[in-house]
């Protein structure tokens, strides 16, 4: 039987306490081995104008996980050309894990978008997805995602945004984010920008 990975994508930007008890619940309430953060260099239906420097977000990622051996930073999309696609990282990983099923790993709000991203049908039927419900995020008819299984995590409301907010108007972040990324945070210069 291949070993079942979970993805949970994201620019982690930076990387925060909502994410990492998502991952942390994926990993140790179902079947899954391990969860891999996957670092996304530049999200295609996002403005870059916002991110933080991809080398620092994965950094941080791999900082606020040390010591947990069911976590994993995966940097794989820092080589794939841009703009990146998920079914092209699943090929890539694939291709480099070949003992390895991978589970993609996502909130409802992002579910109901799936079906416009680029190859959208074959992955749907190449690969299961674990989706977790949102407060305010309507559940699509789950009859068009029959791989799709929903399962109940716990959420904080919790952004990246948020936390960028709050550093550049010098207000605290402590308990949002890692103690270690607070740390590395706070070494950063965080002029006003145009936060997407």
């Amino acid at each position: 039987m291949s070993r079942r990975v979970g993805l949970l994508f994201g620019s982690f930007n930076p990387v925060h306490t909502g994410h990492l008890i998502l991952a942390e619940h994926f990993a140790t309430r179902t079947n899954l081995a391990a969860v891999w953060l996957v670092v996304t260099p530049h999200n295609p239906f996002k403005a870059a104008s916002g991110l933080l420097p991809e080398a620092d977000r994965l950094h941080w990622v791999e900082l606020a996980i040390a010591g947990n051996p069911r976590l994993r930073a995966e940097a794989i999309e820092f080589e794939l050309p841009r703009p990146n696609y998920t079914i092209a990282t699943l090929d890539a990983l694939r291709l480099r894990h070949p003992g390895t099923e991978f589970v993609l790993l996502m909130g409802a709000d992002n579910l109901l978008g799936v079906p416009q991203w680029h190859n959208a049908s074959r992955m749907l039927a190449e690969t299961d997805i674990y989706v977790y419900p949102r407060p305010g995020a309507p559940m699509p008819d789950m009859a068009a995602f029959p791989r799709v299984q929903v399962l109940e995590a716990p959420l904080l409301n919790i952004s990246g945004t948020y936390i960028r907010e709050c550093l550049r108007a010098g207000h605290s972040i402590r308990y949002l984010v890692p103690p270690v990324v607070e740390q590395a945070l706070a070494a950063i210069d965080f002029p006003g920008e145009a936060v997407n």
